[in-house]
C-alpha cells in the first residue's frame, strides 16, 4: 500500500478524562514522521511507484459473519467479545482507530497474526480490536536503504517477498503464518538464528503510533542512527514485546555491516539448499537411564557447540520428547548445505545425541531442499490454529541439570496423563546470537546455548483444565530449585517474551521472589519503563504483562 505524503499523521481531539487502553504481545506497526534528517513524506516512500491506492478500513461487528472468525486468534483457549474489530489498511487507519479508542474511553486491543499465547487481545474489557492483517506490503526504501515491511506481513510472505525479488532473507521464526507484528518486536528468532542472529539484530528502524500525555494519537519514527532524539523508543522495540509503547505499523531492515546502495546487500543472503533430517527414538526402547543420557548428551553438545565462531551455527535442531503417549522422542534437524562438510557435521550430531543409548534411532526423513522450500517444512511450523494450548519458555545458558531431566521424564511418562500432542520443545539457539552485547538490544539473554518451551496441545474446551495443569507442574517440578520458574543463574536465564504466560506473575506458580519482568527482560526492565514513560506517559496500552510505566 501507499504511504501517506506530507506531515505526519496526527489527530488532535479535546481533552478529557479516558479509561485504559489495551496492547497486545502480538501487536506490529508503522507510520510515517521526520526522523534522522529525513522530510515526512520521505520516510515513508518506498521505491514502489506503482504502490496501488489505499483501501478503505473495515470494521466488523457482531453482526457480521466474519465476526466468529476475526474475534479469536490461533490459540482457541481465547475468544474475544469487543464491540468492533477494526481491520486497517494504512498509518491513517490506525491513527484514526486509536483516537477514537481514546475519545470513547473504550479499551483498544492490536493485533497482527494472533498468535499470542494468552488472552492479550480477546480479554473480555476489550471493547475494540484492532487488526493490522490487512498491512501486509514488503517493499524495498531507497532513501533508507531498507526494506520495508508491514505488521500483518506473515512470515512466509516475508521470506517468499524478500528472497524472490531480491536474494535476501530476514532470519525469522520458523511459523510462516506468524505476522512481523509482534514477532519483531519480541526478539523473533527460528533456524537461521545461530547462523546470522535474531531478527532484531536486522532492525533499522519503526514507525509507530503513540498517544500523547494530552490524548492525541500521532505517528512517529525512530530508527538506530545514533543521533536519532528517538533511539529508545527504536530500542524498545528490540525484544520489549508487543503492546507496550503505541502500535508499529512498519519496519525497515538493515544489517548493521551493510554498505553501498544495492538492495541485495543489505540483508543477509539465506542458503541455497538445506540438509532436512527427522529421526526418533522410541519410547518402548527408552528406559529412564537412556532417556537422562539423550537429554545429557544433547544439552552438552549444545554447550559446547553455540559459540559464535562454531562451524555448527550452520545447524539447528529441535528435540521433541513427547508424552510416552506419542510412541518416540522425535529429532528434527536442518543445515545450510553449503557449508564445507555439511553432512559429515548433521550426521556427527546426531550421533554425539544418540551416543551410549546402545539403540539406534529410526530414521523417518533425510533430504536436501531448497532454502525456500525448508520454510515451510512441518518438522518446524507452528501449530494447527483450530486447537488449544498452553506453553511456558526457557532460556539454558548449559545443559540440563539432573533434577530438570528426572522431573521432565516423570511427567513425559505419567499414567494419569495422556496426550501425544504435550511435549518440551527444545530448540538450538546460541552462535551468532551470542555476538551482540546483553544491552545493545532488548533481549538480554546472549549467551543461552538452548531455548525451549514445555507445552500441549488439544482440542476440547473440557480439557482445559488438565492440559493446562500438566504444563504447569511439569514446569514447575524442572525448575523446583529456582522457585518453580528459570530464574537466571548458571544454567538458566529467564524466559522468552513471545511466549507470554502470566503464570510468571502468579505466587502459586512462582514462588522465587524473581518478577516476571526481571524473567523476561533481566536488567532492561527499568530502561523500558523509561521509554514507557516518555512514549505512553499513561500506560494507555496495556496488558496483564505489559511495561509499567517507571
Amino acid at each position: 500500500m501507499s504511504s501517506p505524503a506530507g506531515p505526519p499523521t496526527t489527530v488532535r481531539k479535546p481533552v478529557h478524562r479516558r479509561t485504559f487502553l489495551s496492547g497486545t504481545a502480538v501487536a506490529g506497526g508503522a507510520l510515517a514522521v521526520t526522523a534522522a534528517g529525513i522530510s515526512p513524506a520521505t520516510a515513508a516512500a518506498t521505491a514502489r511507484a506503482d504502490a496501488p491506492a489505499a483501501v478503505p478500513a473495515v470494521t466488523v461487528r457482531p453482526s457480521d459473519r466474519r465476526y466468529a472468525d476475526l474475534r479469536r486468534g490461533t490459540n482457541q483457549r481465547w475468544v474475544g467479545s469487543p464491540d468492533q474489530i477494526v481491520l486497517a489498511t494504512s498509518t491513517g487507519d490506525v491513527v484514526r482507530a486509536v483516537q477514537q479508542a481514546v475519545d470513547s474511553g473504550r479499551r483498544l486491543a492490536v493485533r497482527s497474526g494472533g498468535h499470542c499465547y494468552e488472552d492479550f487481545t480477546t480479554h473480555q474489557e476489550i471493547a475494540v480490536v484492532l487488526d493490522l492483517s490487512r498491512m501486509d506490503d514488503i517493499s524495498y526504501d531507497e532513501r533508507r536503504r531498507a526494506f520495508s515491511v508491514q505488521p500483518g506481513a506473515a512470515l512466509g510472505r516475508v521470506y517468499d517477498r524478500l528472497y524472490k525479488g531480491w536474494g535476501v532473507y530476514l532470519p525469522a521464526g520458523n511459523c510462516p503464518t506468524v505476522a512481523a507484528g509482534g514477532h519483531i518486536q519480541g526478539g523473533g528468532y527460528g533456524s537461521m538464528s545461530r547462523r546470522d542472529g535474531l531478527a532484531v539484530d536486522h532492525l533499522y528502524g519503526i514507525e509507530i503510533v503513540v498517544v500523547q500525555a494530552d490524548g492525541t494519537a500521532r505517528a512517529v519514527t525512530a530508527t538506530r542512527e545514533p543521533d536519532d532524539p528517538h533511539r529508545e523508543l527504536w530500542w524498545a522495540h528490540t525484544g520489549g514485546g508487543g503492546g507496550n509503547f503505541g502500535v508499529v505499523t512498519r519496519y525497515w531492515l538493515r544489517s548493521h555491516d551493510a554498505r553501498g546502495d544495492d538492495p541485495t546487500a543489505q540483508l543477509p543472503t539465506p542458503p541455497r539448499e538445506v540438509w532436512l533430517s527427522e529421526v526418533a527414538w522410541p519410547w518402548e526402547q527408552l528406559t529412564e537411564a537412556r532417556f537422562s543420557r539423550l537429554m545429557w548428551n544433547h544439552g552438552e553438545w549444545h554447550t559446547h557447540n553455540s559459540a559464535p565462531d562454531s562451524p555448527y551455527t550452520a545447524l539447528f535442531s529441535q528435540l521433541k520428547p513427547f508424552h510416552r503417549s506419542n510412541g518416540a522422542v522425535v529429532l528434527d534437524s536442518l543445515i545450510d548445505a553449503g557449508v564445507p562438510g555439511a553432512e559429515r557435521l548433521l550426521q556427527n550430531y546426531i550421533s554425539e545425541v544418540g551416543a551410549g543409548l546402545g539403540i539406534q534411532p529410526q530414521v523417518r526423513q533425510y533430504r536436501r531442499v531448497p532454502w525456500l522450500h525448508a520454510t515451510q517444512w512441518p518438522g518446524f511450523t507452528g501449530p494447527d490454529p483450530t486447537v488449544r494450548f498452553k506453553g511456558k519458555s526457557v532460556y539454558a545458558r548449559r545443559t540440563y541439570t539432573d533434577v530438570q531431566i528426572a522431573a521432565a521424564h516423570h511427567h513425559l511418562t505419567r499414567d494419569d496423563f495422556h496426550n501425544p500432542s504435550a511435549l518440551l520443545m527444545i530448540a538450538s539457539y546460541g552462535g551468532a546470537v551470542n555476538r551482540v552485547a546483553s544491552a545493545d538490544t532488548a533481549v538480554p539473554q546472549r549467551d543461552s546455548v538452548l531455548k525451549y518451551q514445555v507445552v500441549s496441545l488439544w482440542n476440547d474446551a473440557a480439557d482445559d483444565d488438565a492440559h493446562i495443569t500438566w504444563v504447569r507442574e511439569c514446569y514447575r517440578d524442572m525448575f523446583a530449585a529456582t522457585g518453580g520458574v528459570p530464574v537466571p543463574n548458571e544454567t538458566n536465564d529467564g524466559c522468552f517474551v513471545n511466549y507470554a504466560d502470566v503464570d510468571l506473575g502468579d505466587p502459586r506458580w512462582n514462588t522465587s521472589g524473581v518478577p516476571w519482568h526481571d524473567l523476561y527482560y533481566k536488567n532492561g526492565y527499568r530502561r523500558l519503563q523509561k521509554v514507557k514513560a516518555t512514549w505512553d506517559p499513561t500506560g494507555l496500552f496495556r496488558h496483564a504483562q505489559s511495561i509499567r510505566p517507571a
